[in-house]
């Protein structure tokens, strides 16, 4: 059985990054990194939602 790959954060908002820029299309950026267009897409939804916060005060 194959084990699941793991990802660090860093690596998922360079991909997020290069999906939300929209420079190569989400099937050109799963080739690109070997990960599952879905996979992209919940993080590049994910960074756009929690993007906001970044802006906040505290």
């Amino acid at each position: 059985m194959k084990k699941r790959k793991t990802h660090s954060p860093e690596f998922k908002a360079k991909v997020a990054l290069e999906a939300i820029r929209e420079e190569m299309t989400l099937a050109e950026l799963s080739k690109k990194y070997g990960v599952h267009p879905t996979q992209i897409g919940t993080w590049k939804r994910a960074a756009i939602e929690t993007m906001a916060m970044a802006f906040t005060r505290r």
